[in-house]
C-alpha cells in the first residue's frame, strides 16, 4: 500500500470503525470484578467512550487524563497486576482509531478544506529532489529513518515534515505527497500535492518548480472537470513556506546579493517577488492562501557554524534580516486582502515558536493538541544548538550519511534533525502551536 494512503481513500474513516471501537470496548474481560466494578463506578468507563462520533475521541481522551492523573497509584500497583493484558490491546487500539478518525482543528459548520497545496523549499519537500540533478536531496539513510518502516523518502528529517502534520489536522489525508513522486496517484491530485523543492525560494536566483502547477491544473481538470477543479482550488489552503534559502543562502552564504542590495532593499525585494507569486496563484484561482514567515536563521546549527559573528550562540544578522523581511511581508498582506477582497491571505509567525524551543528546550517539550502527548507526556528537548545527524553542527544533504558514526540515537531529544531542519518531534510541536489560530483567521469577520 502506498505509504500515508488509507484503505479506505483518506480523509476521515467510515463510521464502522467508530462503531466497531465501541463494540470493542464491551468485549474488556476483567479477571477481578471488583477492579471492574471499581473502575466503572469511579470513572463511568461506559459514559465515557459512549456518544456521538464526533464526541467519542474527546470523551475517551477525559477518561484517561482522569484515570491516568487520578489514579496513577491504582494503575501502577494493583490494575496492572489484576487486569487482564486485553486492557492495553483495547487502550492501543481505540488510541489509534480515534486519532486518525477527526481533524483536531476546530472549523466553522459547513467549511473545509478539500485539499493542500504546498509551494516552498525543503521544509516542506517531501521528495521532489529525489530525481533532479542537484545535490540538495535526502532519498537515504538516515534521513526517514523515523518514517513508516524506516523509509527514506526524500523529507528533509527523520520522520514527518511540516506540511504532513498539517494535512493530517485539516482531517485531509495522513502525508502529503511529493508532485514529482514516484507513486503518486491519480486520486491524490484532488486532495493536494507539495511542489516544494529543497533550495527553492522567492529570489530568480533561487531554484524554483511552480511551473509543474499549472502542469497540475490540466491534470485534476481532466479527472473532475473545470467546475469542479475551480470548486477545490477556491477551498483548498495554499500553504508556501519559502524565503530562508533567500536569506540565507543566496544573500549570506553564497553572497551573490549582498553586492547588489542591502539588507533592507533585498528584503523589500523579497515582499515583492512574494506578493507576485501569490497573484499568480490567485489568478490560476486559490483562493485562501497561507504564508510562513523566515525562522531565526542565525539559530540554525549550520548559520551557527558558519557565522564569525555571534550574540548568544547565534548569528544575528541572520536573524535580523528574518525579522525584518518578516514585518514588511506580513504588512504586505494587509494590502492584498484590499486588493482582492475575495481571497485571504494569513501571515504564519514560525520565528518565535522555534526559537522558543531552541532558547528553552527544557519548557517546550510537550504539545497541547496532540493526543499522544496528553497521554504519555515526553520528555523535554535535550538539545537545541545541534542537529542529531552527525556532529549536527554541518551535516545536511549528502554530509548527512549513514557513514557518519556520530549521529545520534533518539532524534526526539532534539529540536533539529540535520544542521538546518527541525525533527520530526519540533515540527508537531511548532503545527500544534499555530494550526489552530491559523485557520481561525480564514473565518473571522473583516
Amino acid at each position: 500500500m502506498n505509504p500515508g494512503k488509507l484503505p479506505y481513500g483518506g480523509g476521515r474513516p467510515p463510521t464502522s470503525l467508530l462503531v466497531s471501537t465501541i463494540f470493542f470496548a464491551n468485549t474488556i474481560n476483567f479477571t477481578d470484578e471488583v477492579q471492574r466494578k471499581r473502575i466503572n463506578e469511579d470513572h463511568k468507563l461506559g459514559l465515557y467512550i459512549r456518544g456521538p462520533a464526533e464526541d467519542v475521541g474527546d470523551n475517551f481522551i477525559h477518561f484517561l487524563s482522569l484515570y491516568f492523573g487520578e489514579r496513577q497509584q491504582f494503575l501502577s500497583m494493583e490494575l496492572l497486576s489484576s487486569c487482564s493484558s486485553r486492557i492495553i490491546v483495547f487502550f492501543v487500539a481505540v488510541f489509534v482509531i480515534l486519532r486518525i478518525t477527526e481533524a483536531r482543528v476546530r472549523l466553522p459548520a459547513n467549511e473545509t478544506f478539500p485539499a493542500l497545496i504546498v509551494f516552498g523549499d525543503s521544509i516542506v519537500d517531501p521528495g521532489n529532489n529525489n530525481d533532479l540533478k542537484t545535490l540538495i536531496k535526502c532519498n537515504f539513510l538516515p534521513y526517514g529513518r523515523d518514517f513508516m518502516g524506516g523509509y527514506p523518502t526524500g523529507r528533509f528529517c527523520n520522520g514527518k515534515i511540516a506540511s504532513d502534520f498539517i494535512a493530517d489536522e485539516l482531517g485531509i489525508k495522513e502525508l502529503l505527497p511529493a508532485y514529482l513522486g514516484s507513486d503518486l496517484q491519480p486520486s491524490d491530485l484532488l486532495t493536494g500535492v507539495s511542489f516544494a523543492s529543497g533550495g527553492c525560494g522567492f529570489d530568480p536566483l533561487t531554484p524554483k518548480t511552480t511551473k509543474l502547477f499549472k502542469e497540475y491544473l490540466g491534470k485534476v481538470k481532466g479527472l473532475v472537470g473545470e467546475e469542479q477543479t475551480n470548486i477545490i482550488l477556491s477551498k483548498s489552503l495554499f500553504l508556501v513556506i519559502a524565503g530562508s534559502d533567500d536569506i540565507a543562502n543566496t544573500y549570506f552564504d553564497v553572497g551573490i546579493r549582498r553586492h547588489q542590495y542591502d539588507v533592507p532593499a533585498y528584503t523589500d525585494l523579497m515582499v515583492s517577488l512574494a506578493s507576485s507569486f501569490l497573484e499568480d496563484l490567485y489568478g490560476w484561482g486559490a483562493r485562501r492562501f497561507a504564508v510562513a514567515g523566515a525562522p531565526p536563521l542565525g539559530c540554525l546549527p549550520s548559520q551557527r557554524t558558519l557565522s564569525v559573528v555571534k550574540t548568544k550562540g547565534c548569528a544575528e544578522n541572520y536573524n535580523e534580516a528574518a525579522k525584518l523581511y518578516n514585518s514588511k511581508l506580513s504588512s504586505q498582506f494587509h494590502s492584498l486582502d484590499a486588493k482582492f477582497p475575495e481571497a485571504k491571505f494569513v501571515y504564519i509567525d514560525i520565528y518565535k515558536p522555534l526559537l522558543d524551543l531552541i532558547q528553552n528546550p527544557q519548557k517546550s517539550g510537550n504539545s497541547s493538541e496532540g493526543y499522544p502527548e496528553k497521554l504519555f507526556p515526553l520528555s523535554w528537548f535535550k538539545v537545541s544548538d545541534k542537529g542529531c545527524c552527525g556532529t549536527g553542527k554541518i551535516e545536511v544533504a549528502v554530509l548527512c550519511n549513514q557513514l557518519d558514526p556520530f549521529t545520534c540515537e533518539d532524534a526526539s531529544s532534539y529540536v533539529f534533525w540535520d544542521s538546518y531542519h527541525p525533527s520530526e518531534r519540533a515540527y508537531k510541536v511548532i503545527i500544534d502551536e499555530v494550526i489552530q489560530k491559523c485557520v481561525d483567521q480564514f473565518f473571522r469577520s473583516n
